[in-house]
């Protein structure tokens, strides 16, 4: 009996074309393995594939560029159109304009010093943005310029940072930080392009998904008997006094329609002074948009304690030491978003969602608080597109 053609000495592999060609491949795959063996030894594989990095991330750089002249063209062409001239240098400087930290070393009345270098910043492109169109255009208008301001400021910057990044990994011939800019350019892209989007919508006074907080105060103010209001309380900001079935509710939102969160830890400070009877406060209530996680539902609505705001402290800080030393509860409700929602267009999910919020917000009051008791709710957000 013969034995199996894989036991034969001079057995051939057919498929191949016979024991040649499989000589030859066998040949040719340990000669590639040594060349690229060689090529990583001497680092120049690593040269090649940094270029490639490289090249993929000036890609990028050139279309963030593109947002950026994108954005900067719709803040000129707006001012051209309120006939304000020679604009470019107050935009120029509002786009590189930046905010050092406080001190942080020694914390004693680092909110206060934060506050105030938050504040200054508002106020100089505030000033900077009235000095060039003298009254030209309404209030609502010229707070929708300023967010476009802030907007190319933020584009800029991240333009700046993944350039940096770049550059300094091919100054210092380190592969690793090209890598690291590489590796995080899917996140900076979406984030430049989200922005870039939230401007076209800023434009038009459309509101954004962060107008959810905002918009479900102005539902509560729309639905409930009006007691007194809506008033100027703070800057940008107003309160309305409602009744809900014998209990007194004081909604609290950023002044509509124009772009602005208003200072509202502010002027909860400054309504909670006012009352007589601080006894009588229940609950403070803040109805934020938070980012949701990847795999929760646009406009979910979930329910914690503790202040829902974004602010990076002075705000927020305020509303917590006002419960504090009252011992009022806080609650908070969050309607769920994306990042490229929370400053586009609103969806559809999200203004069901505030909905909910709405009744969820009820709810809460109808649980905490009795007839002649006082709850306190705020509308976190930005208030573009959304009236008292």
């Amino acid at each position: 009996m013969s034995q199996p053609v894989a036991l034969q000495a001079n057995a051939t592999l057919p498929w191949l074309g016979g024991g040649d060609l499989a000589t030859w491949i066998i040949a040719i795959s340990i000669l590639v393995s040594t060349i690229l063996s060689v090529l990583a030894f001497l680092g120049i594989a690593q040269g090649m594939q940094m270029r490639v990095w490289r090249a993929q991330i000036e890609s990028r750089l050139r279309i963030i560029e593109g947002y950026i002249g994108e954005v900067r063209d719709l803040v000129l062409e707006r001012l051209r159109r309120a006939g304000v001239e020679d604009a470019d240098k107050t935009v120029d400087t509002a786009m590189e304009y930046f905010m050092v930290e406080p001190v942080s070393i020694e914390p004693t009345d680092i909110i206060k010093r934060l506050e105030r270098i938050l504040r200054t910043g508002e106020e100089r492109i505030e000033s900077l943005v009235a000095r060039m169109l003298r009254g030209r255009v309404s209030w609502q208008e010229e707070r929708n310029i300023v967010t476009l301001l802030t907007i190319l400021n933020a584009l800029n910057t991240v333009y700046k940072v993944v350039r940096h990044m770049l550059l300094l990994g091919v100054k210092l011939k380190n592969p690793m930080l090209v890598m690291q800019a590489w590796m995080l350019l899917p996140l900076y892209m979406r984030i430049a392009k989200a922005y870039r989007d939230a401007a076209k919508v800023i434009m038009k006074g459309i509101p954004i998904g962060d107008a959810a907080g905002p918009l479900a105060a102005y539902r509560l103010i729309s639905s409930l008997p009006k007691l007194e209001g809506p008033t100027e309380i703070a800057k940008d900001t107003v309160y309305a006094l409602l009744d809900y079935e014998g209990r007194r509710v004081v909604v609290v939102k950023a002044k509509g329609p124009g772009s602005t969160v208003g200072r509202p830890g502010e002027a909860v400070e400054k309504l909670v002074e006012m009352l007589p009877d601080k006894s009588k406060i229940k609950a403070i209530i803040t109805v934020d948009a938070a980012l949701k996680l990847e795999g929760e539902k646009t406009g979910s609505v979930a329910e914690g304690s503790g202040v829902a705001m974004g602010d990076p402290g002075p705000e927020k800080i305020r509303i917590e030491r006002i419960a504090a030393r009252l011992g009022v509860p806080l609650y908070a409700v969050a309607i769920k978003m994306g990042m490229e929602e929370a400053i586009t267009a609103m969806k559809r999910e999200v203004a069901d969602g505030v909905e909910e919020a709405v009744e969820r917000v009820r709810g809460i009051i109808r649980d905490v608080a009795g007839e002649g008791d006082v709850v306190i709710v705020v509308g976190v957000g930005n208030t573009v597109g959304v009236a008292q």
